[in-house]
C-alpha cells in the first residue's frame, strides 16, 4: 500500500521544482487567509477616518438635523417626541434652557433612527455635535464593511469585495450621510444587513432544496423548510429598517419575493414537478411567517417609548394603545401621500440617475479664512460623479444581461442579479410618486447596491483567468486606471463633503452641472 503523502515534502525535495511549487501553494494559501482579514479591515479603517475626523463640524444643526436631533433628545428625556418652542436650534448650540414641552408632537417617521441618534447624545449631551452624529457615523462605517461582506458572499472574490467597499468608503454621498444626523444612513445599514442575511439564508437553503433528503423524497412538492434562522434574522434587520423610515417596507417586500423566486428555481433544478406551486403556496407562506412576523415585532418594539408613556401624539386617541397607534399611522400615511410642498432642493426620482439636483445640507454663513478674499464652506451630497455615473451604467448593463439570459433561457448567477434586486427595492418605488417632495440624498439606500454592481462589472472588464494574457493585462490596466481616477476625484470633492472653507473659485470648479449649485 502506498504511504500517505507527508504534510511537507522531505528537505531534499524543497529545492526541486516540485518543492518550490508546493511551498508556493502554501504561501498563496497563507496570503489568502491574511487577505481575508486585512482587506476588509483596511477599507473599514479608511471609511472610519473619512467619516469620523472633525465629525463635530459644523457646530450647528444642518438641514433636517433640526428635526431628528431635537426629536432624538425628546425621545431620550420623555420617551416620545414632544413639542419644541422658539429658538430651539440656538439653544442646542449654546446649551441654554431647552424649550421642550411635554405636549406630544405629530412626527411622520418611526422612532428607531432617532433612538440611535439619542444614544450618542446621551453620552455627549445635547450640545455636543459629535454626540449628535456619532451613531450615524459608526453605522455608516459599518455599512462599508457590510458592502464587503455582501460582495464577497456574491462573488467569492476578495478583490471584488474590496473594490466595492472601497468605492463606498470614498464616495461623497456615503461620507456626507455618515457625518450628518439624518435617517438615511441608519436606514441603509439595516437594509444592507437584511440583504446579507438573505444571502446567508440562500446559501444555507438552496443546497437543501436542490438535494432533498433521500429518505423522504417528495418529487411533487419538495420539502417545507421551517429551520431558516437567517431568514428570521433578515426579518429583524428589515423590520429595523422600516422602523427608521417606512421605505424599508419596499426592501422587505422585494427581498421576500427574491426568497420565493430563488426557492422556486432551486426546486426546478431538483426536478420537483410542481415547483412553482410548491414555492408560492407551500414554502411561500412559511417564508412569509419567518420573514414578516419578526419584522413586524421589531417594528412594534421600536415604538415602546410611545406605547408605555401617555404624552405622545394621539396616544390617548383610543383606550387600546395598539388601536391608537394604528390611528396615528393612518395620519402619518395621509401626510406622506399628500406631501407635495415645494423645496429648492427637491429632486424627483427620474432625475436621480442623471444626478441633476444634489442637496446642499449646509452652507457656512461665516466661513473660516482660506487664503483669499472670498471663501465659502458647504456640505453637499454630490456623490463621486465617476462612481455614480459608472454605477448607473453598470446597473443598465446588468439589467441587459438579465433580460438577455431570460430570452436565451440561460442561467445567470446571483452576483449579476442580486444588486438589481436591491436597486429595484430602493429606487423603483419612488418613481410612483412623481409629485411628492423627495431629495437626491434618498439614493443613499441605493448606493451599496450600485457600487456592488459596479464592482461586479469591473471584474468582468478585468477578465477571467482563462482569458488570453493580453486580454487580462488590458482589462486589469483599464480597471486600475479607473480606480486611480476615482480616488483623485474623491480627493478633489472631499472639501465639499466635509464643510471645509475653500476659495469661491475652487468651489465653482465642482459645479459640473447647473443644478449642483
Amino acid at each position: 500500500m502506498t504511504a500517505p503523502l507527508p504534510l511537507l515534502p522531505p528537505p531534499e525535495e524543497r529545492s526541486t521544482r516540485f518543492g518550490q511549487l508546493y511551498e508556493g501553494m502554501l504561501s498563496d494559501a497563507r496570503t489568502h487567509r491574511m487577505l481575508r482579514w486585512v482587506a476588509p479591515l483596511l477599507v473599514t479603517v479608511l471609511a472610519a477616518v473619512l467619516r469620523l475626523v472633525n465629525l463635530g463640524h459644523p457646530h450647528q444643526l444642518a438641514f433636517d438635523e433640526t428635526y431628528y436631533v431635537k426629536d432624538a433628545w425628546s425621545l431620550w428625556t420623555l420617551g416620545y417626541e414632544g413639542t419644541w418652542g422658539k429658538n430651539a436650534n440656538e439653544a442646542f448650540i449654546t446649551l441654554q434652557q431647552l424649550p421642550l414641552s411635554e405636549t406630544g408632537s405629530f412626527i411622520v417617521h418611526p422612532p428607531l433612527g432617532k433612538w440611535l441618534i439619542a444614544l450618542g447624545m446621551a453620552i455627549g449631551g445635547p450640545d455636543d455635535t459629535v454626540g449628535w452624529r456619532i451613531s450615524v457615523a459608526v453605522l455608516g462605517t459599518a455599512t462599508v464593511l457590510l458592502v464587503y461582506l455582501v460582495a464577497r458572499r456574491l462573488t467569492r472574490s476578495i478583490a471584488v469585495a474590496t473594490v466595492a467597499a472601497l468605492l463606498l468608503a470614498i464616495d461623497g454621498l456615503g461620507i456626507v450621510m455618515s457625518r450628518i444626523a439624518l435617517l438615511d444612513g441608519p436606514l441603509t445599514f439595516f437594509l444592507l444587513l437584511g440583504a446579507l442575511f438573505i444571502l446567508y439564508d440562500r446559501d444555507r437553503t438552496i443546497p437543501v432544496l436542490e438535494r432533498p433528503d433521500p429518505d423522504s423524497p417528495d418529487p411533487m412538492w419538495g420539502p417545507v423548510l421551517w429551520r431558516r434562522p437567517w431568514l428570521i434574522a433578515a426579518g429583524v434587520a428589515l423590520g429595523a429598517a422600516s422602523a427608521v423610515k417606512w421605505s424599508g417596507l419596499y426592501a422587505l417586500a422585494a427581498f421576500g419575493l427574491y426568497v420565493v423566486v430563488t426557492d422556486a428555481l432551486a426546486r426546478r433544478r431538483a426536478g420537483i414537478v410542481l415547483w412553482p406551486s410548491a414555492a408560492a403556496f407551500l414554502q411561500g407562506p412559511v417564508s412569509f411567517v419567518l420573514l414578516v412576523f419578526p419584522a413586524l415585532a421589531t417594528y412594534l418594539v421600536s415604538w415602546t417609548g410611545w406605547l408605555v408613556t401617555s404624552g405622545g401624539y394621539a396616544r390617548q386617541a383610543d383606550p387600546n394603545p395598539l388601536v391608537a397607534l394604528w390611528n396615528y399611522h393612518q395620519a402619518i400615511l395621509n401626510f406622506h401621500v399628500g406631501l407635495s410642498k415645494g423645496h429648492p432642493y427637491a429632486s424627483p426620482a427620474w432625475e436621480w440617475p442623471l444626478l441633476l439636483r444634489p442637496t446642499a445640507v449646509w452652507v457656512g454663513t461665516d466661513p473660516a479664512p482660506c487664503g483669499v478674499d472670498h471663501c465659502i464652506a458647504v456640505i453637499s451630497t454630490i456623490p463621486n460623479p465617476l462612481i455614480w455615473y459608472a454605477g448607473v451604467a453598470a446597473a443598465v448593463y446588468l439589467l441587459y444581461r438579465l433580460v438577455r439570459s431570460w430570452i436565451e433561457r440561460r442561467p445567470i448567477g446571483p452576483a449579476l442579479t442580486f444588486p438589481l434586486v436591491g436597486l429595484a427595492a430602493t429606487y423603483v418605488p419612488w418613481l410612483l410618486f412623481p409629485e411628492r417632495t423627495i431629495f437626491q440624498f434618498y439614493t443613499m439606500a441605493m448606493a451599496p447596491f450600485l457600487v456592488i454592481g459596479l464592482a461586479v462589472v469591473l471584474q468582468q472588464i478585468a477578465g477571467r483567468r482563462e482569458d488570453p494574457l493580453h486580454r487580462r493585462q488590458s482589462g486589469e490596466r483599464t480597471v486600475a486606471v479607473f480606480l486611480g481616477v476615482v480616488v483623485l476625484v474623491s480627493a478633489f470633492f472631499y472639501p465639499l463633503w466635509t464643510g471645509m472653507s475653500v476659495p469661491y473659485d475652487f468651489w465653482l470648479l465642482h459645479n459640473w452641472l447647473p443644478g449642483w449649485i
